[in-house]
């Protein structure tokens, strides 16, 4: 696999960083969850493929542990706030001397300075502050949050592995490492540069939710079905929408011209009405294999069973039978290959890794006993 070979650590937390692990593991890295000692269990479900440390970080042992574990690692990523791994003692500045070829990868919500950086946050907050969350959102109504997708996931934990991948190849050609201020303000403000840079074509110059894009335009937009189910509408380009009204048996000499704004509401209307007399699967059979850009909006059990998700192995089964996105993107070569579908039981490759970096049998056992570190059982697979 594309990463083979290099030995990421990754300290516990929630959403961006896990994800991020999970993307470097997916594709051969040897990922090592930090996790605390005495967790029952973790609400972590990205961590297929990784390993597990149970590790007290209050301990100035646990410190030294995870301070050599840092000196035969190529990355580190940590989830906290600025200044927390300071005051452990595990700074940059301290770890990459000594391992200058260390990748400090560091994910924030506002990142490493500026006012804000202290600051407690989620997906919603820091998708508030890059202007995007402003533009997302039906007519009349507040603006709307996808969830937490743009900020924690790809904002966060994508731009952060993108920035880990990088520092890797560049440390192919100096040998040095580097420090990574991933952040989901920035990042998902970047995700978003076509927002800015082209506001001058005219996509976005209405108020919210009356722009091209954002379920202004009749032809990019949901409808519900007979079977109170969804189709999804995104035929933007002339050809596409001629083959949509062909689908829709409507005469488009009938309609006002595609591109009239003002006209957008009543047209809508129109199609709402149409799409509403058949059921999701009448209206299948209808599109799909046709250029209208018409496809079904699937729950999260259906997509899976779609026969081209199915076709192109799009998702993997896990150990409790549950289904979960294979990893993106395919590469010919070196594609990604997932080594255990089943989530890391805490602290069970305590005692493996800590070998693996030259403590004894008998170390392990101090520890043990000084709580600095967990040695678990494998019971369940979580």
């Amino acid at each position: 696999m594309a990463l083979t070979g290099i030995k990421v650590i990754e300290l516990s937390g929630l959403a961006p960083a896990p994800f991020a692990g999970m993307i470097l593991s997916d594709f051969g890295a040897k990922v090592i969850r930090v996790d605390r000692v005495q967790q029952m269990m973790t609400v972590d479900r990205l961590a297929r493929g990784k390993l597990s440390v149970a590790l007290n970080l209050k301990k100035p042992a646990g410190v030294e542990v995870l301070h050599k574990m840092c000196k035969t690692a190529d990355v580190l990523i940590e989830p906290y706030r600025p200044g927390v791994m300071e005051k452990m003692g595990l700074g940059p500045q301290i770890l990459m001397k000594s391992n200058p070829g260390l990748i400090y990868a560091r994910m924030t919500g506002f990142g490493q300075a500026g006012a804000f950086k202290r600051m407690a946050g989620h997906d919603i907050n820091y998708l508030a502050l890059t202007g995007i969350l402003s533009l997302l959102g039906r007519k009349g109504e507040n603006p709307i949050a996808p969830i937490n997708l743009l900020c924690d996931f790809a904002g966060g934990g994508l731009m952060c592995s993108l920035g880990i991948v990088m520092a890797l190849l560049e440390k192919t050609r100096s040998g040095k490492g580097q420090i990574i201020d991933a952040n989901m303000v920035e990042g998902a403000a970047y995700l978003g540069s076509w927002m800015w840079t082209s506001r001058d074509l005219g996509f976005s110059n209405r108020e919210r939710g009356e722009n091209l894009l954002d379920t202004g335009a009749p032809f990019y937009e949901t409808y519900k079905t007979a079977d109170n189910r969804y189709m999804a509408v995104g035929a933007i380009e002339p050809q596409f929408y001629s083959q949509l009204l062909k689908g829709l048996d409507i005469d488009e000499d009938e309609l006002p011209d595609q591109q009239s704004q003002d006209d957008w509401p009543v047209m809508k209307r129109h199609f709402a009405r149409i799409f509403a007399k058949k059921t999701q699967d009448e209206w299948c059979q209808i599109f799909d294999g046709t250029d209208a850009c018409v496809t079904p909006v699937l729950s999260l059990d259906e997509a899976p069973q779609h026969p081209h998700n199915r076709e192109r192995q799009s998702f993997l089964t896990n150990t409790k039978g549950e289904r979960e996105p294979a990893p993106a993107p395919v590469l010919s070569r070196t594609p990604a290959k997932v080594r255990k579908m089943c989530q890391p039981v805490i602290g069970l490759d305590t005692a493996t890794v800590l070998h693996e970096i030259g403590y004894s049998a008998e170390d392990i056992k101090v520890f043990e006993r000084d709580n600095v570190i967990e040695l678990a059982q494998l019971k369940s697979q979580l």
